[in-house]
């Protein structure tokens, strides 16, 4: 058979351009089997980071968590309303001259402690002797003359009985002796008087106190109407303490006076965390301050010890009543969720392992760093205080045990109540 010609303008295929085909179709079949294979390995790639980023996730979860705890306890715990107050001197006394003359002496030390009619100072008496001396000179002489005038009245008397003399001699001679008898008196009354000015030169302390620095020094000369005096002394047992109080705690302070109970108060530092002295309320203003609308009441302590010294800023706590076997614990145990509040209580489970479960609680009144727990919670079991952020229901712990906080707290809506936020509390610097 023969072989036909070719159709004319079909040009017959060379072996470059097959070779060119099957190269690209093996390049593009290389491609294509690289790209598979980095999506087989980047699966299995992300398989295993996820295996132990879960293995990781469940070694961390069976890991124990080192957290801080604390017990429960069950207390007598008072309730009070605290404030910002002013130590002031229980009595201030500013001990002037009564009397003008050189100041021969101070007879106490700056800072001393003095009782009182203690003798403080001592003014030149030599002038108030003299007049002393002067008025019983007076005395004497217009005691004599009282004397002849009485005599003189009893004679007149005779002689107008006899006739001799007119009813008018006789009544002149009986008013003499009233005058002498009335300057007799006035003479008593003078050297009285010089007397009390020649007490006055011995200046003695009103009080029992503390000297304060001396204003004037011996050998100048003072006079009564001195406006500066001599010695403050100030009396530092009893000492008091001068606070304020919102209108709005008025009511309840109130209430427990006029039921007759007498209110603790106690004296602590600026941290509120060293009680200074333990005392009682002594009075309330009988005003409320209409710039501020806070009422001023007063203290007094013992001070037995000296720790509260006048002008001293403390926070005071007044006691307003005490309850009896209470639950407390820590306030930072309290956390708070969907369904409530709540704390980690620490136990054992079946394992025996150390883990925490987590506790509904009911909290009434929160002060500082103890609260009180109304239902929820029993005495002596331990609560997490700090840590709470990693763990969660059934998770292993590490406990470390922190000692309970003596603190009280305060009434509802009188510290802080059951929600945590501040009812007129007082504002501290």
């Amino acid at each position: 058979m023969e072989n036909q010609p070719m159709a004319q303008g079909t040009p017959e295929p060379s072996a470059t351009t097959t070779a060119g085909s099957h190269a690209r179709r093996w390049v593009v079949i290389l491609l294509l089997v690289a790209v598979a294979a980095i999506v087989v390995w980047r699966v299995h790639s992300n398989n295993k980071d996820a295996a132990d980023a879960a293995a990781k996730q469940n070694a961390a979860a069976n890991r124990a968590t080192p957290v801080l705890v604390a017990a429960a306890q069950q207390r007598t715990m008072p309730i009070y309303v605290t404030a910002l107050g002013t130590v002031v001197a229980y009595n201030t006394v500013t001990v002037k001259s009564r009397v003008d003359g050189q100041l021969v002496s101070v007879n106490v030390r700056e800072g001393q402690r003095v009782v009182k009619e203690q003798l403080l100072a001592q003014i030149d008496a030599a002038p108030y002797e003299a007049a002393v001396k002067q008025a019983e000179g007076q005395y004497a002489k217009d005691q004599a003359t009282v004397v002849n005038n009485k005599s003189e009245a009893a004679r007149y008397e005779a002689l107008y009985k006899a006739g001799v003399v007119s009813r008018e001699s006789e009544e002149a001679q009986i008013a003499a002796l009233g005058q002498a008898a009335g300057s007799l008196d006035a003479d008593k009354a003078a050297i009285q008087a010089a007397k009390v000015n020649l007490a006055y030169t011995k200046i003695v302390s009103p009080i029992d106190g503390v000297v304060g620095l001396r204003q004037v020094d011996p050998g100048n000369i003072v006079h009564a109407s001195d406006t500066t005096g001599l010695i403050v002394v100030t009396q530092l047992q009893p000492i008091a303490v001068v606070f304020t109080l919102p209108e709005d705690q008025l009511p309840q302070v109130q209430k427990k006076l006029a039921a007759g109970a007498v209110l603790a108060a106690e004296a602590y530092d600026r941290s509120e965390t060293t009680m200074l002295a333990t005392g009682k309320l002594l009075t309330v203003d009988n005003q409320i301050d209409p710039t501020t609308g806070m009422v001023k009441l007063k203290a007094v302590f013992d001070n037995r010890d000296g720790a509260l010294f006048p002008n001293q800023f403390v926070n005071i706590r007044l006691i307003l009543e005490e309850r009896p076997n209470v639950v407390t614990t820590p306030a930072a145990a309290e956390q708070t969720g969907s369904a409530g509040n709540f704390v980690y209580v620490v136990g054992k489970n079946a394992a025996g392992d150390t883990v925490v479960s987590v506790r509904p609680i009911v909290t009434t009144v929160t002060e500082g760093a103890a609260m009180l727990v109304d239902s929820g919670l029993s005495a002596g079991e331990l609560v997490v205080v700090d840590g709470q952020e990693k763990l969660r229901d059934g998770s292993k712990v590490i406990p470390t045990r922190q000692q309970h906080p003596n603190m009280p707290v305060s009434a509802p809506g009188v510290g802080t109540n059951s929600g945590h936020a501040p009812t007129g509390a007082a504002q501290h610097p």
